[in-house]
């Protein structure tokens, strides 16, 4: 494994997603592995509601927290028109992983931005590699919303330059001692989230 090369992952969503938690997790897998990782956040206008972003960054060395735009090699929308917002940020070739989810953020009820009527189709009309799918549905089907962030994680664990079973590790590993019960179904909602990845992927590879 090469850690000569820079990942710069984005992550973006509503306050409340669970976004803050996925970037730390990213950034402690990265860490783990032997990258030199930086890590920014920026928090909307409210805690919860508000629009929350998190630039990861790791490498052999990396000197600044921040992705510039046209860099970032994965995006992560926790929510649909945020992940449609922040798609410019990819770089040639990068991919979109996309909750469809549809929240209503501050920046939309306060006019400076409007919600797309179909961000997916907006983000494939421009260029940009989209696997989308209802990570709130899966979550429900679980029995619990705040599994969206592990699903999410294994969305993409497929495209990290490192193993799937080692991020998934680093999100069960957080139960073991004091919740051993959410183990198993944080193991489900990883592998859900793998999987509907790769059904999107072959879904838009089919329609091609």
């Amino acid at each position: 494994m090469s850690t000569d090369i820079i990942t710069n992952i984005l992550v973006c969503g509503i306050g409340g997603q669970g976004v803050m938690t996925a970037a730390e997790i990213l950034s402690q897998t990265a860490i783990a592995k032997g990258f030199d990782v930086k890590k920014s956040e920026v928090a909307g206008m409210a805690q919860r509601g508000g629009v929350v972003t998190s630039h990861v960054r790791f490498g052999k060395k990396v000197w600044s927290p921040v992705i510039t735009p046209g860099t970032a090699d994965i995006v992560v929308g926790f929510e649909l028109a945020e992940g449609s917002r922040w798609a410019d940020m990819l770089r040639p070739g990068g991919v979109a992983m996309v909750n469809t989810i549809r929240l209503t953020p501050p920046v939309v009820s306060v006019g400076l931005f409007k919600y797309p009527d179909d961000p997916v189709a907006q983000m494939r009309a421009a260029g940009v590699t989209v696997y989308d799918f209802d990570a709130g549905a899966i979550a429900r089907d679980l029995g619990n919303l705040r599994l969206v962030n592990t699903i999410m994680l294994g969305a993409i664990s497929d495209y990290l330059p490192f193993p799937a079973a080692d991020l998934e590790e680093q999100i069960v590993g957080r139960f073991r001692a004091k919740k051993p019960a959410m183990v198993e179904i944080n193991q489900k909602a990883f592998a859900l989230g793998r999987a509907a990845a790769q059904a999107s992927q072959q879904n838009l590879a089919a329609s091609a």
